[in-house]
């Protein structure tokens, strides 16, 4: 049997709870905590038989790693890695498919920010290259705040060659978050169909090989000074737009 995973965070369990409960190991909870969150949380768990232990603060800090717990951790049954062929068969199942793609974004906090916001705007998939990227930790699990059980996060070896590929063979439209002379306002480009979002890292922003994929490049007008936002705060600005046209 694989090593479990742990999930911590209120927001996270109980998501889990709800979606994939059959994962669910075993839960610990803090010893003397009986609020109604927590509450929620074993009812949830009880029909399915989950085993419930009380442990101590010190003892959830080491399963989750650290002390931002909220007093629950989930001994979680891992799920399999997604990779490319996972993408192609969603994209034979999906029609005008909203993708974000995410080029080396390494902060687990931003990518479970931007996981957070992928969720609520209807994306079906986030998909980030294995090297060079933040991983689905329990960290970026919680600040997802449960969106990492409703999207799919699919790693790939190459996001370039991915990219090239879905373009081809589902008419995927690429479209990339930088200023350069062909960029488009974010509100004058066209969101429909099957389209990829792809955010660079707030430093770097997108590698050369990455842009040479996007048939559209955007940029999110500003006003005063400021040249650039934190990447889940641009990531959650283009996804709303392009939800907000979809919507229409």
């Amino acid at each position: 049997m694989a090593k479990p995973e742990y999930y911590y965070g209120v927001h996270s369990v109980e998501s889990l709870l709800e979606l994939e409960p059959e994962r669910v190991l075993t839960l610990f909870t803090l010893k003397g905590r009986d609020d109604q969150r927590l509450q929620k949380i074993l009812e949830l768990a009880e029909p399915f038989g989950i085993s419930v232990q009380k442990a101590s603060r010190d003892s959830l800090e080491k399963l989750a790693g650290l002390p931002f717990h909220q007093g629950v951790v989930a001994a979680v049954r891992p799920h399999p890695v997604l990779n490319e062929k996972d993408l192609d068969q969603l994209l034979e199942q999906q029609d005008n498919a909203l993708l974000l793609a995410l080029d080396q974004v390494t902060d687990p906090h931003n990518l479970g920010a931007c996981i957070r916001t992928a969720a609520a705007m209807g994306v079906v998939a986030v998909i980030v290259p294995r090297d060079r990227s933040a991983g689905l930790t329990p960290t970026a699990r919680k600040v997802a705040a449960g969106g990492a059980e409703k999207v799919k996060f699919i790693q790939v070896t190459n996001l370039a060659r991915t990219l090239a590929h879905i373009k081809a063979q589902f008419f995927v439209k690429v479209v990339g978050t930088m200023l350069d002379e062909k960029a488009l306002p974010l509100q004058e480009c066209d969101f429909s169909g099957n389209v990829a979002i792809v955010m660079g890292a707030e430093d770097t922003g997108l590698r050369p090989i990455t842009q040479s994929q996007c048939d559209q490049t955007v940029y999110i007008p500003m006003s005063g000074n400021l040249q650039s936002l934190n990447v889940s705060v641009a990531t959650g600005m283009a996804l709303y737009e392009a939800c907000r046209q979809r919507l229409v």
